[in-house]
């Protein structure tokens, strides 16, 4: 039995993204998306630069690439824009004394902020695991803790690219909430 002529596939619209607007949008407004995620000018440019990216996972490549080549001065840049990871509001205040002191003699050692990603970690565990980094890696070397550092970096941005570029609405010019680890 022969058939008719079969209708042509039905075609959804396509719905911008906040991918799609963050390559459409003007280098100020991305460069001003990416800093929110690393505070490195030449990070944020070179990513701009690039655009278009195919898909998140192309751009999330590109951010770990970048990270990775930042320069002594990006990375001194990079790290002036971090701030401690907030804890708690009910932590107890010999824990925060504990952990300002702790910062303080890594920053006296290191020449900047005490950066840890904490995406993965549940709440509670937060200033454990604070205070176990900045007391383990305060003994390391200092060509070691930058290349801890720079890890560190990479991963926070990777959480918070994901996290802007995977929310609703226009990324691109919204006003970036802080990301998870940050």
């Amino acid at each position: 039995m022969t058939r008719g002529p079969t209708l042509p596939a039905h075609r959804l619209p396509h719905l911008p993204t906040p991918l799609d607007a963050f390559n459409a949008a003007p280098d100020d407004e991305a460069g001003a998306l990416l800093l929110h995620c690393l505070h490195s000018r030449r990070w944020s440019h070179r990513l701009t630069a690039h655009r278009p990216y195919p898909d998140l996972d192309s751009l999330l490549a590109a951010a770990d690439e970048a990270t990775y080549d930042l320069s002594p001065g990006d990375l001194a840049e990079a790290l002036a824009g971090e701030s401690l990871p907030d804890l708690p509001h009910d932590t107890y205040s010999a824990a925060a004394t504990a952990l300002t002191a702790a910062h303080a003699a890594y920053e006296a050692k290191f020449g900047h902020v005490f950066v840890i990603y904490l995406g993965d970690t549940p709440p509670e565990e937060r200033l454990d695991r604070v205070l176990e980094g900045i007391y383990s890696r305060s003994t390391t070397d200092p060509e070691d803790e930058r290349v801890m550092c720079v890890e560190q970096l990479r991963r926070l941005a990777r959480a918070r690219l994901d996290t802007y570029l995977r929310g609703a609405g226009n990324c691109a010019t919204s006003h970036p909430q802080p990301a998870p680890g940050a």
